[in-house]
Order: structure tokens, then C-alpha cells, then sequence
């Protein structure tokens, strides 16, 4: 099974497969979204409660995942996209205020979306092999998809910009948000699998599922590499 046959829902079930991508380099950008250090921190799990500490082995696939696959294969591809002077950016949920007044409404609700984030703090940065560097873009937003309330949509179309490779987490939140923007801002939008993780692996299989033949094409890094000659 490849990208064309996998991550299929019941809506596309008999579909025709879809063409080859066209993902020619000057057209196309690699967004990194939200892999940030509040995200990838770990209490020590000896002083935890006996809830504490279920809800702590409950995280530790999706921080497996992380670290084992998902870290190492973006900077891959970062490194890849950097030597062919490909477009790389990147997209952090934080706010501009200290209080977070300036939130959307879905991160000010109680529960895991509860985030206050201010913007020059240590838990909103990327994390360290996932930040910027050069004049490399990076966006700031208070909203779940990066295209809401920022001006990543201006700085796509300015940079000349028809494809975006999406990368990050959550799958099922803001990724998916962002490559639903994407998508109706009329962008090609691929989404690569093994470089996205969400709470669970259900949830972010269910996730490609739903988004993957409408509002994005899911690929592997390993299809996405071969499709756009990175070796």
C-alpha cells in the first residue's frame, strides 16, 4: 500500500487513485507546526500521585513516538529542504500577552487545550532542533490553524507559494485546522504521516483518515523524499 491507497475513509472507498504530486521546488514550502518544549517535558515520574502517574504512562506513546520518530525524521527533512533552498517555516501557538487575554476562546477553556503560552517564555519556543534559523519564517499565533489571525497567508502567496508540506502536532487539532485553512485557501496541501503524532495513535490515524483525499494528500517522508528527488 502506498500514499495513493492508504489512510483511506469511508468516503473514499473505490475512489480513483490520485495523480502523481507536481511539488516543484520554487512553489513549494515545508511548515513545521507547534512542536514546541511545553509539549515534550516530563515530570519525574517517582514523585507522581497513582492518577498522576496513569495519566503519565498514558502520554508516553505519543512521547515515544515523538522523540523516537517524529523530532528526528522533520529535521531530516529540514536538513533536506535547506540544501535545495526550499522553503522551511514554522508555526507556534503562544500569545503576545503575559495573561494571555489576546487567546481564542478554544485555549482559554479548561482541559489539555487550556494554554497560556506567552510568546518570549521558554515552554512556547520550538523545540531546539526544530527552531528557525537564517531568515528562516517563523509565525506566532492564538488560534489553532496558523492561517487564523496571522499573516502566514499573505506570506505564502508573497513568496510565491502553491504547496505546503505539513509537518507537527496535533494531528487532530492544530495540524488538522491548518491543513483545513490550507485548503480552502485553495494551497495543495500534503500532510506527512511519520513526521505528525496526536495524543494517541488512534486518534492521529483516525485524523489522517478524515482530512486525507479532500483537504490534503497524506504521504511518509520516505514517499515524500522520493517524489521530490531529496535521496
Amino acid at each position: 500500500m502506498n500514499w495513493k491507497t492508504a489512510y483511506r475513509s469511508i468516503y473514499y472507498q473505490g475512489a480513483p487513485e490520485p495523480e502523481d504530486l507536481d511539488l516543484k521546488r520554487a512553489e513549494t514550502a515545508l511548515l513545521v507546526i507547534d512542536v514546541q518544549n511545553t509539549y515534550l517535558e516530563r515530570e519525574d515520574p517517582a514523585g507522581l500521585s497513582s492518577e498522576d502517574k496513569a495519566r503519565y504512562d498514558t502520554w508516553a506513546p505519543f512521547h515515544e513516538r515523538m522523540n523516537n520518530i517524529v523530532i528526528p525524521r522533520i529535521v531530516d527533512l529540514l536538513t533536506r529542504f535547506r540544501k535545495q533552498d526550499i522553503e522551511c517555516l514554522f508555526a507556534r501557538i503562544a500569545c503576545h500577552t503575559k495573561d494571555g487575554r489576546d487567546r481564542s476562546l478554544s485555549q482559554k477553556k479548561p482541559g489539555f487545550n487550556y494554554l497560556l503560552l506567552p510568546k518570549d517564555e521558554d515552554p512556547s519556543q520550538m523545540v531546539p532542533e526544530l527552531q528557525a534559523i537564517g531568515d528562516e519564517i517563523e509565525i506566532t499565533k492564538t488560534t489553532d490553524s496558523a492561517l487564523t489571525g496571522t499573516n502566514l497567508r499573505l506570506i505564502l502567496h508573497n513568496i510565491g507559494i502553491k504547496n505546503v508540506i505539513v509537518c507537527g502536532i496535533f494531528t487532530d487539532q492544530c495540524v488538522s485546522s491548518t491543513v483545513r485553512s490550507l485548503a480552502d485557501e485553495s494551497f495543495n496541501v500534503v500532510v506527512v504521516e511519520d513526521c505528525c503524532a496526536a495524543g494517541s495513535d488512534e486518534l492521529h490515524r483516525k485524523e489522517l483518515e478524515i482530512i486525507n483525499m479532500i483537504y490534503c494528500h497524506v504521504v511518509s517522508s520516505r514517499e515524500l523524499k522520493d517524489m521530490m528527488g531529496l535521496g
